[in-house]
């Protein structure tokens, strides 16, 4: 997407997927999407619920096929991969679930959890074993003794945690962290974000972060994919974050709750208004027009933007800009 920047560890072009419904109906759930991650950095991924965000990232590490498009793993088309192939792209892209609860196997032990992956792949045996599955409970905050519990026996902060070790286990190169905080107390939030940080600077790791949280995706990555109704309509560094310039990412930065509610600014702000249309019957033209506050004419609801660079590295989907 970007010929400024050295190739990608993982990209895809036109990636679609879309699921069958009851009633021969379907719902695109992604639609057409071109994403770059490279080596060492962090790209976060943000929308309201139902956007297409988890699918995205399941469908770009092999939990689900494609319906359309391709994905290049190092520069290689995984269509074209060997079995031995496909089998080290699934170790070197791993996933950490949202839920800390429904992720780990309650009749498993954290042992048997972590493990599970290195037996697979038949990487420590023994003694050494042994060792690698404490030495990564130690990363994650955790100690040898919680190698014979069960997840129930621990907090929510915790299980994040074991699962953490367990992706780590077969040591990937990317990590697809899909909303990983969401179900923690605010005051563990952080404390798992930080240990993400730490991790991806001692192992190198790659990072698509998937949240909500807009202040923390700022604070963790290197730039930021904006999603809306399957479509990326906005990419950006970082620090252009602030300043961004599709509506709908503008919409989604002021509805950012602020510490003081007389604070005089609050006056200027213009909100999100109403829900996003049902994915079975996207409107036509910019998916974002019934919503859209700024220049919204007839081009807009008749013809889709193109996601184009209209900065450095700010890419955007919206008629006002092309």
């Amino acid at each position: 997407m970007n010929s400024n920047r050295a190739t990608p560890l993982l990209s895809v072009s036109n990636l679609s997927k879309i699921f069958q419904l009851k009633a021969k109906k379907t719902v695109k759930a992604v639609d057409g999407i071109d994403l770059d991650l490279y080596q060492g950095e962090t790209l976060g991924l943000v929308g309201e619920s139902g956007c297409g965000k988890s699918t995205a990232a399941r469908v770009m590490v092999g939990l689900y096929e494609a319906s359309d498009g391709e994905i290049f793993y190092k520069n290689k088309n995984i269509k074209n991969f060997s079995k031995v192939e496909k089998k080290e792209f699934i170790r070197a892209a791993q996933i950490i679930f949202q839920d800390p609860y429904a992720s780990l196997n309650p009749y498993m032990t954290v042992g048997d959890i972590v493990s599970e992956g290195i037996d697979n792949y038949r990487l420590f045996k023994g003694n050494a074993r042994t060792a690698r599955i404490q030495e990564l409970l130690e990363r994650v905050g955790l100690s040898a003794p919680h190698l014979l519990r069960f997840p129930h026996e621990f907090s929510g902060g915790q299980r994040q945690r074991i699962g953490i070790a367990r992706a780590l286990s077969i040591e990937p190169e990317i990590l697809v962290c899909d909303e990983p905080i969401s179900a923690l107390d605010v005051s563990i939030q952080a404390q798992v974000v930080n240990l993400l940080v730490d991790l991806q600077k001692k192992f190198d790791l790659t990072y698509l972060f998937i949240s909500h949280d807009l202040s923390m995706v700022r604070y963790i990555s290197s730039r930021i994919a904006v999603m809306y109704l399957g479509k990326i309509i906005e990419l950006m560094p970082k620090e252009r974050f602030k300043e961004p310039m599709h509506p709908y990412t503008k919409g989604l930065l002021e509805a950012i709750p602020v510490p003081d509610p007389e604070n005089s600014f609050l006056k200027d702000r213009t909100f999100l208004e109403g829900e996003p249309p049902s994915p079975l019957n996207p409107p036509s033209g910019c998916r974002f027009s019934p919503r859209c506050k700024e220049i919204c004419g007839e081009k807009c609801r008749r013809l889709p933007p193109p996601l184009v660079e209209i900065e450095n590295n700010h890419m955007v989907a919206c008629w006002q800009y092309l």
